[in-house]
């Protein structure tokens, strides 16, 4: 194990150091810039309040030295005060006699282009490296007297990026040799166990499958990983097959539309699908290792296992139980699943909800039922009629007149209950088509208003339109103008005299909105959810007396459909009903 130790030892203070030489050198370089910005943002400051100072005694050759030693000594700084012609007229370091023009200093020059820079250099006055920084002095009249320079030395930033070097390599050298210790020992630490996993390995080849490991190169692990995984691939080919069939039971079992429970002997719930939770609205996976009879809450469903247990036969029937609040309708398929010695093992139920089936089953009853009834009124009511003029009553003229008049109403009427037959099969057909063009809302419940303007002046209802937006949007004209008659002329109907109905028509950016509102008697909470079927009336005696077929919401529902659209109801008994239609104003593709 010598050989694996020696590369990782190698490796991880190779990098170690690597790491430790660049943090190193970035952090020395950080505290030295650092230090740096400093001292110059101390110096610019500096410079600023003499030159403050300068001004406000004012730039004379007489008091100019003096202000500059005085300076000098408060700030611990060279100072130089240098006139706009670049003669320098004081200096701390020196006597400003014996100096040369400053005017092409750099410092100096940086403020004629309107800069401000600091400048590290050599002092031949002072010799030593000083850092410059300098500012025009201005009066109170913003008028530039001349520059104050100021000068630090260097020589404490170069002791203190000696010193912080020093403290670096110190401190690292401490935590190389911290590292050097603790690599020796966790690599100790790695080598025994992969030393136990040689002999695990071996274990697993005779047959212990509990161990595991991974491929490595060609060393002590790669030795081990070729061990394992010659075991590892034993292993496979027997797992595969067991585990593709798990999985493929599994998904069917879960996806399958029907509900599956199983039940052992002991009557727990062994295995449960993701439909029973959709059937009975419940955290179904919470059943498993429950006793059936305690999670089962339906009794035809408990009396299935039952007899089951007892029989052990198949059984095949359809129940119904309520879940919340709907009673919903199943057949059950359970059978005993037996063993090879014909001993019981346990129960399989397959539940297929049938509750759209029974729904569809009980619309085509009333449908037949309803169609049959109103068709069958007006029948009778021809014949009745006609019989009674046959025998005898059509020789007298009050009575012929009377009689063939309510023939002739009933055959409107019968006519009538057809044609909505006809256009509500119509309708509901695949290859129903609306005639898609620019239409205008406004205009059609215009067209309406006068049509029906006769029938509300009877009852004296005041029927108007409110109208705001672009109108204009994509559908069928007449479909839509036939939904609009349908819904106000209920409205009529349903209006008492001297009330008032009142067709809003508003346009948005994406939609535009019919809402039809009346002063008529209501709908009840309990009706509201079923007049749109086919034959369904609020109030059966005053619909077929007012000519009514009950077919009028049901064929408005579907067109606004046709259209893409919705429709909504809201109505208060005795205050009167709002029915709301949107209509989207392009058609969707």
């Amino acid at each position: 194990m010598y050989k694996l130790r020696f590369k990782i030892m190698l490796a991880v203070l190779s990098i170690t150091l690597l790491v430790l030489i660049g943090i190193g050198f970035v952090i020395g370089k950080l505290y030295e810039d650092f230090y740096i910005n400093n001292l110059s943002d101390r110096v610019e400051k500096e410079a600023n309040l003499a030159a403050y100072m300068l001004a406000e005694y004012g730039l004379d050759k007489e008091n100019a030295q003096k202000r500059a030693m005085e300076i000098a000594e408060m700030l611990d700084s060279r100072v130089t005060i240098i006139l706009l012609d670049g003669t320098v007229i004081g200096e701390s370091a020196t006597d400003p006699n014996t100096m040369d023009n400053h005017l092409l200093r750099p410092e100096i020059e940086a403020i004629e282009n309107d800069e401000s820079v600091s400048y590290i250099r050599y002092s031949n006055t002072v010799q030593e490296e000083l850092l410059y920084y300098a500012v025009p002095i201005i009066d109170g009249n913003n008028s530039k007297l001349g520059f104050m320079r100021l000068g630090l030395s260097t020589r404490t930033l170069a002791d203190m990026t000696e010193m912080i070097w020093l403290i670096l390599g110190i401190s690292f050298a401490v935590a190389f040799v911290i590292i050097v210790s603790i690599t020796y020992r966790v690599t100790n630490e790695m080598i025994g166990p992969i030393e136990s996993a040689t002999v695990v390995a071996n274990e697993l080849a005779e047959g212990n499958y509990k161990a595991r490991t991974s491929e490595g190169k060609r060393d002590e692990i790669g030795q081990l990983s070729r061990s394992i995984n010659i075991l590892a691939y034993n292993l496979e080919q027997l797992t595969k097959r067991d585990q593709a069939q798990k999985e493929r039971m599994e998904t069917l079992i879960d996806n399958m539309g029907s509900g599956l429970i199983l039940i052992n002997t002991k009557g727990d719930i062994s295995l449960i699908n993701r439909a029973c939770q959709e059937i009975f609205e419940e955290n179904t996976g919470l059943w498993k290792h429950q006793l059936y009879h305690d999670v089962i809450k339906h009794k035809e469903l408990i009396k299935i296992v039952q007899t089951i247990f007892l029989t052990e036969k198949k059984q095949r029937m359809q129940i119904h139980f309520p879940v919340h609040l709907e009673v919903r309708h199943f057949e059950v398929y359970a059978a005993p699943v037996m063993s090879n010695k014909d001993k019981l093992k346990g129960i399989v139920l397959v539940l297929h909800d049938i509750t759209e089936l029974k729904k569809l089953e009980q619309v085509r009853t009333d449908f037949v039922a309803n169609v049959s009834h109103e068709l069958k009124t007006p029948v009778t009511s021809i014949k009745g009629f006609t019989e009674t003029l046959l025998d005898g009553a059509m020789n007298t003229e009050p009575l012929r007149e009377k009689f063939l008049t309510i023939i002739a109403n009933e055959s409107e009427r019968l006519q009538s209950l057809i044609q909505d037959l006809l256009d509500l099969s119509r309708i509901e057909q695949a290859y129903f088509q609306l005639n898609w063009k620019r239409t205008n809302i406004q205009h059609i419940v215009s067209e309406v208003i006068e049509l029906l303007k006769d029938k509300a002046q009877e009852k004296q209802i005041d029927l108007q339109m409110f109208a705001e937006g672009d109108l204009t949007c994509e559908g069928d004209t007449e479909r839509i103008k036939q939904i609009v008659i349908n819904l106000v002329n209920n409205s009529i109907m349903y209006t008492p005299v001297s009330g008032s109905i009142d067709i809003f028509v508003r346009g948005h950016e994406e939609t535009i909105t019919l809402e039809i509102v009346d002063t008529g008697v209501g709908i009840s909470e309990k009706d509201l959810p079923r007049i749109f079927e086919r034959f369904y009336r609020v109030d059966r005696a005053r619909s077929r007396n007012s000519g009514g077929t009950g077919l009028g919401l049901a064929i408005v529902k579907h067109l606004v459909e046709a259209h893409q659209g919705k429709i909504v109801v809201n109505s208060v008994v005795g205050q009167g009903t709002s029915f709301t239609i949107t209509f989207n104003r392009y058609r969707a593709e």
